[in-house]
């Protein structure tokens, strides 16, 4: 589909079904009356993921930040959790609405995702658990991290948000750490308009992540936990089946079109892409840039597109420890890396139904 080239370009836009998909996957929901509580089109929908994820345990939530959230309440987790600043705020709310305290490691320089050469000395006695976040797709360096884990017998869970499909040699990316949250939210590459999913290692966890979900409520008289309202909803779960059957698809297009970014953009001084991982089987989910000793600042480039009425996004900025909602909890100065990075990125517009014509516009200004 061609873009109006005087139409505001959004840095993403949502993939849709064709709407009699949708429509005729509604009817059934008519005729039933269920709409919410775990019906028919959720179990289905949850069994369909863990197809497609190759993942051996699952649990929808309403959306991917109740699902970490409560992922973490249902570890029963304690003290301090080791996480990257370099991440969308719900990662460190979810520990923090959960009582833990968030200490912050640097990120690397390559592909931003949790440095594993500074985790290890941030481990107190009271650290329970790692938390990093595979950013843009990028996959953090799972194997050092479960080795580092295991060493001081802690929990590893996932910030998955931009993930989904994702592949580590050939395994997929819900099966390391003892949990990995994913989102379906309506920016992603796949969305169930809002959504999430936990995936975990161990079958204990189901029963938990269940109630947690459900208010605490273990039956009609007895509420053991004090849990949240985190169920998916039909109208969800149905969107979610529709555009699993097209999501290969979509993120074919998209492959097309950070190609031709790639291509644009590849050896530029001053210009800096990610890494393609050959291990990985990506999603293409984001289109980051730094701008690192270019002729433009990040800024300058924003603005620049911005004026093209094309709008780019500076993700993630500021970093987590640099909150408003923070100030004066953490050290500011303890994550240089992240902070640096997190003034020179800018993920540039990309999604499915985006065209090579608009991806060129893009680059043209850029350069």
């Amino acid at each position: 589909m061609k873009e109006n080239p005087n139409a505001p370009v959004a840095v993403t836009r949502s993939s849709l079904p064709p709407l009699e998909e949708y429509v005729e996957m509604l009817k059934p929901l008519w005729e039933s009356a269920w709409l919410t509580n775990m019906g028919d089109y959720h179990e289905a929908f949850k069994e369909q993921l863990k197809s497609y994820l190759k993942i051996s345990n699952l649990e929808l939530f309403v959306n991917g930040h109740m699902a970490l959230e409560l992922a973490l309440q249902a570890m029963e987790l304690e003290g301090e959790v080791i996480t990257t600043p370099f991440s969308f705020a719900s990662t460190t709310h979810a520990i923090v609405r959960n009582g833990l305290e968030p200490v912050f490691c640097d990120i690397n320089p390559v592909d931003y995702t949790l440095d594993v050469e500074k985790l290890e000395g941030l481990i107190t006695e009271r650290t329970s658990a790692i938390v990093p976040v595979h950013v843009y797709g990028n996959l953090c360096d799972v194997e050092r991290i479960q080795q580092i884990a295991d060493k001081h017998h802690l929990k590893v869970v996932y910030d998955a948000a931009h993930t989904f499909g994702e592949e580590w040699e050939g395994k997929g990316v819900g099966e390391f750490g003892d949990v990995s949250m994913f989102s379906f939210h309506a920016t992603k590459v796949f969305h169930s308009i809002e959504g999430g999913a936990v995936s975990y290692r161990d079958a204990r966890l189901s029963d938990r992540l269940y109630q947690l979900k459900n208010f605490g409520i273990m039956d009609s008289e007895r509420v053991e936990y004090v849990g949240a309202n985190g169920k998916m909803n039909e109208f969800q779960a149905a969107m979610g089946i529709c555009n699993l059957r097209h999501v290969d698809e979509e993120i074919g297009k998209r492959k097309k079109l950070a190609e031709v970014y790639r291509q644009r953009l590849s050896g530029v001084k001053g210009i800096r892409l990610c890494p393609e991982n050959p291990k990985v089987r990506s999603n293409y989910a984001y289109m980051p840039v730094v701008f690192d000793g270019y002729r433009k600042s990040r800024d300058q480039v924003f603005q620049e597109l911005a004026q093209a009425h094309i709008h780019a996004r500076k993700y993630f900025y500021p970093c987590i420890n640099h909150y408003t909602c923070y100030k004066g909890r953490f050290n500011e100065n303890s994550t240089p890396v992240a902070a640096r990075i997190s003034r020179q990125i800018l993920t540039l517009p990309l999604y499915a139904d985006l065209d090579k014509e608009t991806v060129d516009r893009i680059c043209d200004i850029v350069l």
